[in-house]
């Protein structure tokens, strides 16, 4: 995995996941998902883009917080959705 610099790392902040139980929107909607993203600005938990609904991304496009970090235990890595990079 190629981890590079990125710009959109100044917008990465401490937080606290929103709905640690699962993806905010597929709470909402009664949807799966596979694997969860949360929000490095915000904290908005939103599922993967193997997901149906893929919240993760649109979060990011939505809201202008590009950088999520895999919210599945074990997992330790950043991506930005802008940049289709690991960070």
């Amino acid at each position: 995995m190629t981890v590079r610099t990125d710009p959109h790392l100044a917008l990465v902040r401490p937080v606290q996941p929103l709905t640690p139980e699962g993806c905010q929107e597929c709470l909402q909607l009664g949807s799966p998902w596979v694997h969860l993203r949360l929000c490095l600005t915000c904290g908005h938990v939103g599922c993967c883009d193997s997901s149906p609904n893929k919240h993760a991304r649109r979060h990011a496009a939505a809201d202008g917080h590009p950088i999520a970090a895999s919210f599945e235990p074990g997992e330790n890595w950043r991506w930005c959705f802008v940049h289709e990079a690991f960070v």
